[in-house]
């Protein structure tokens, strides 16, 4: 598994979706390999990063940012949609009030974030198989439907949970060089009317091998 060392892209991506669907798990999974069950609902924002390979052996830093899902933080968290390539919409798949808010959650991502970014609805705690609420193919269509990616995982047993970042940052890579300029010298998509880095920033990048 490839930790946060050099790497040759960077991309900011955002977790959204009610509090309590398990974004703060599945972040920690994901980037420290650990699970909390006493975890406490975010607030503001929470971050943490990871390097992937993808298929051809380009390294992508992933920049996760975990916003908070409680309606009183959500001014706050709006701000950090800006720069974000990619994001998860998550889901309890138990709680069919937080399917109910994915409409809405994807109204702000549009509103918010550039027009070009990738968004995977992801329904969490698969575990729960046996007091699911939203059956998959219901899901699926939805997703279908919105141009989305979709997959469902569970953060306390990690099914899932590598593949579902790891598909979302090989996506994105993807739009991203079928994007990137030929001749520039600079590593740029360009989208509607934002342009964004999908290089490191000086203070992000790290020297030599090491890691940030």
């Amino acid at each position: 598994m490839a930790q946060n060392d050099a790497y040759d892209f960077l991309f900011k991506i955002v977790l959204i979706g009610d509090s309590g669907v398990g974004k703060s798990n599945l972040l920690s999974r994901f980037t420290r390999g650990d699970f909390n069950l006493e975890s406490k609902s975010t607030i503001g924002v929470d971050f943490g990063a990871r390097t992937v390979q993808v298929e051809d052996g380009k390294m992508i830093k992933a920049q996760i940012w975990d916003t908070a899902g409680q309606e009183r933080y959500r001014a706050i968290t709006s701000a950090y949609y800006r720069g974000a390539v990619g994001a998860l919409l998550l889901y309890d798949i138990t709680q069919h009030g937080t399917y109910e808010s994915v409409s809405r959650w994807l109204s702000e991502v549009r509103e918010h974030a550039d027009s070009n970014i990738i968004v995977m609805l992801v329904g969490n705690k698969s575990d729960l198989r046996h007091l699911r609420s939203i059956h998959t193919e219901e899901a699926k269509s939805f997703a279908v439907e919105n141009g989305l990616m979709f997959i469902e995982t569970s953060a306390l047993d990690a099914t899932n949970v590598d593949i579902a970042f790891t598909n979302l940052l090989s996506e994105i890579y993807k739009v991203v060089t079928n994007h990137m300029p030929k001749e520039s010298g600079k590593d740029e998509l360009k989208t509607g009317s934002a342009s964004i880095s999908i290089t490191p920033t000086p203070q992000d990048k790290p020297a030599g091998n090491g890691c940030c």
